[in-house]
């Protein structure tokens, strides 16, 4: 693959981008369809918050999809996409880790009541 200007940098940022969300999604698949009954109550609990942080990257991604962009905003979108794609994952990691929103615990309690994990 080439590199034809900004058009041939904005490609492989796109597939850059896309290659990671992939990646990332199929761990977390891997990390669930795994057999959880030998797992810890901690390898549990950290399945459950890597499900969390996942779906607040997921509505953080939506949210920001509902931001008008202006003009100005096109002209180094390119690179700043790639860099925005890693802060949201850092920041929903930190959320889920530090903050949580619930969901985490809320599916560690199902999965054990509901699995006899």
């Amino acid at each position: 693959m080439g590199i034809n200007g900004i058009g041939g940098i904005s490609a492989m940022i796109d597939q850059t981008n896309t290659s990671a969300a992939n990646s990332k999604a199929n761990a977390l698949q891997n990390s669930l369809s795994g057999d959880l009954k030998s797992a810890t109550d901690e390898e549990l609990m950290d399945v459950c918050k890597e499900f969390e942080a996942y779906f607040i990257e997921q509505v953080m991604k939506e949210v920001e999809k509902t931001i008008p962009k202006t003009e100005e905003d096109s002209t180094m979108s390119q690179y700043t996409d790639f860099f925005k794609e890693q802060m949201m994952q850092d920041l929903a990691a930190e959320i889920s880790d530090k903050q949580s929103i619930g969901l985490a615990q809320q599916m560690y309690e199902q999965m054990k009541r509901n699995y006899s994990l």
